[in-house]
């Protein structure tokens, strides 16, 4: 029989970053130059620039600040703010030659291969820590500590991670979950 790791079903489905790149930007004048940046004002206060390889979103702020999303691995949101930079670089401005970025949280999805009871879980697991109101929405909320983030598990057994900062706390959070499921003997 083949059996299921939930471990081994985790898969990154986006990270967000930020990163200090310079002092101050000149929007309009970036907008202008950048080919496919998108730039209006009234609609967001930041140039858009949408990457293809990888996929990735830049957003890009007259502080100097960006915000990168998109990234489906850290190799790729690496990849980004690098062709973000030498973007910047070409048209003279100064940017460090390895800028640095602070993830910001990364969600991943995960599947337990089976499905699961939320309404038993409610009841079995600390109730200070989750929120369940299927009335308003179908998945049970699940505030963990250690890691520092929010899973949201579905009936079907799928289990959506938030608010991690590194890879490892969403395979740290579904082998908490797990245990727990299972000493629960909901699992």
């Amino acid at each position: 029989m083949n059996e299921h790791r939930p471990e081994e079903s985790l898969k990154i489905e986006n990270i967000v970053a930020s990163a200090k790149v310079t002092e101050s930007l000149d929007l309009p004048s970036l907008a202008s130059q950048l080919k496919d940046a998108e730039y209006n004002k009234k609609r967001f206060p930041g140039v858009v620039l949408r990457m293809q390889d990888p996929k990735i979103a830049a957003l890009v702020f007259g502080s100097g600040k960006v915000v990168l999303t998109g990234a489906k691995s850290i190799d790729s949101l690496s990849r980004g703010l690098d062709i973000l930079a030498d973007q910047l670089r070409a048209l003279g401005i100064d940017i460090p030659e390895n800028p640095e970025y602070k993830i910001q949280n990364i969600v991943t999805s995960a599947d337990l291969g089976t499905p699961i009871n939320l309404n038993k879980i409610a009841v079995g697991f600390n109730l200070d820590k989750i929120e369940y109101e299927p009335e308003q929405f179908p998945g049970l909320v699940y505030r963990l500590d250690d890691p520092k983030v929010v899973v949201l598990l579905f009936g079907s057994g799928k289990l959506i991670i938030t608010g991690g900062k590194v890879p490892e706390d969403a395979q740290r959070a579904v082998k908490r979950i797990l245990s727990e499921l299972s000493s629960l003997g909901l699992i």
